[in-house]
């Protein structure tokens, strides 16, 4: 067997590590029984329980106010900043500094962001929520504008500018078009992390305002239920969805 053989089985062994048990948490949500792991047919009663439960349909509602609201802030802002930083400010300590959210761990960037908002008087609810996911989604967009920026060709908005167009109109015309499957792309990513982000939420979001991941974590708690192996088939559903999505949508844009 050649040396390059020889990886497939650490790889085999690694895949099925990670997807192995993701399988079997799916399979399991179409489980009949009430006890989890213990199969006793095939029944998908468990995903109509999610609709009667009023605490997870709370959270999921909060939960996509929060991911929809900031995809849409980080996305213009995090664009924005990455222009300012590849175009007009090159600094690498300023980049640095922009990007440093997306680094530090969760734990630090929420004990900070709580500590923030004690100090300036933001009371916990959905709104502190969203600000902290706009503090770090934007940064994940920077990231990845600013690498397409330095794959695209500076000159072309130079030669728009000199032929009489103005800025506005060199940004919609050229730069937008150029830099529109990383913007897409960076979207995508902040609204999945923002749906299952957990750790920020739960330093900054009020008792009466769980978003989804927090009411999971208070029902897992006590041991999983078939309807929590639901709620997780269904969110890997909308994760693979998106991914689907985001790289159909890059290779339309990139083939325009």
């Amino acid at each position: 067997m050649s040396k390059v053989g020889w990886l497939r089985l650490p790889l085999a062994v690694t895949y099925a590590f990670l997807y192995i048990p993701i399988v079997v948490l799916v399979i399991m949500s179409f489980n009949a029984s009430k006890t989890p792991f213990v199969w006793t047919g095939f029944s998908t009663k468990w995903y109509g329980e999610l609709l009667n439960n009023e605490l997870i349909r709370e959270g999921f509602i909060n939960t996509m106010i929060v991911a929809v609201s900031a995809t849409i802030l980080a996305t213009a802002l995090g664009t924005m900043l990455a222009i300012g930083i590849a175009r007009y400010f090159r600094s690498a300590i300023v980049e640095a500094y922009s990007l440093a959210p997306a680094i530090i761990p969760d734990l630090a960037l929420a004990i900070g962001l709580l500590a923030l908002f004690s100090l300036i008087g933001v009371s916990l609810s959905l709104v502190s929520v969203l600000l902290s996911h706009v503090v770090f989604g934007m940064a994940f967009v920077a990231a990845v504008v600013i690498a397409r920026l330095g794959q695209t060709d500076s000159s072309l908005e130079e030669a728009s500018r000199d032929l009489g167009a103005s800025a506005v109109s060199t940004f919609f015309r050229i730069t937008l078009p150029s830099i529109a499957p990383a913007i897409i792309a960076g979207a995508l990513l902040v609204f999945t992390l923002s749906l299952d982000e957990f750790v920020v939420a739960y330093f900054t979001d009020g008792p009466t305002t769980p978003t989804l991941p927090i009411v999971i974590y208070s029902m897992v708690r006590f041991g999983v239920t078939p309807e929590i192996n639901a709620l997780a088939a269904l969110l890997l559903l909308v994760s693979f969805t998106i991914v689907l999505s985001a790289q159909r949508i890059t290779r339309l844009t990139d083939s325009v």
